[in-house]
This record gives C-alpha cells, sequence and structure tokens, in this order.
C-alpha cells in the first residue's frame, strides 16, 4: 500500500486479463474480454481502485459491492432486474450500489476507472 497519491491516468500495475465467459453462467450475450489494472488496493476494508476495459457483451452483475464508475470511453448499459436501462459514455459517472440485481452490457469496447468497497 502507498501513501502517495495515486493518479489513476498514468500508474504502474500489472495487467490481468480474463475471459468473461470462462466463469461459469456469468455472460449473457456475447464473449467480453476483459483487462483490469489495479492501481490500489486495500484488504482490510476491502477497497480496490483501477482501470477496467471491457470488449462488447451482457453479464450478470455482481452483488455484495458498492462500485463507483468513472467512463474514460465506450459506450455501456446497466440494466435492472426490473428491466430499467441507463446508458452510460464518456465523461458519466455513476454509482452502482450494493445488492443490484441485473445485468452490465458494453454496447461499444468500455474503459473506465473505479472504486469497489467489498460487502459481505
Amino acid at each position: 500500500m502507498t501513501n502517495h497519491v495515486i493518479d489513476l491516468h498514468s500508474f504502474d500495475a500489472e495487467t490481468k486479463t480474463r475471459r468473461l465467459a470462462d466463469e461459469p453462467d456469468r455472460v449473457i450475450e456475447g464473449d467480453p474480454r476483459q483487462e483490469i489494472e489495479i492501481a490500489h488496493s486495500d484488504d482490510a476494508v476491502g477497497l480496490r481502485v483501477g482501470r477496467w476495459v471491457s470488449t462488447p457483451g451482457k453479464w450478470h452483475a455482481f452483488t455484495d459491492k458498492d462500485e463507483y464508475c468513472y467512463i474514460l470511453r465506450g459506450k455501456c448499459a446497466l440494466i435492472h432486474e426490473d428491466g430499467t436501462r441507463q446508458e452510460f459514455g464518456a465523461g458519466a459517472s455513476f454509482l452502482i450500489p450494493n445488492g443490484f440485481r441485473g445485468f452490465w452490457e458494453v454496447i461499444e469496447t468500455t474503459e473506465k476507472h473505479f472504486v469497489i468497497l467489498e460487502r459481505d
């Protein structure tokens, strides 16, 4: 852990890649591939901050986390289980609250900065 200010536009981190289809029963449409870079984490409080890029697709959103997102490029949507759809593009920021049930849809390859707080 660092005690210096972290510039999310220029930090050094290992890039982890994943193919979401490798996670059972997660993907609904497409074959989304993601890159994740963690700029800061604090396991004691369940905090992760970083950058994420995903190719198009649609999948079940996670639960048990609060996530703040700032979209740098691309176009995506969050779709609540009741069908409410919200689309976001470059410059948008939003919070996905703990307990959200629904789907992520990446319409155009999307890059975001994120802050995640894990919940039990």
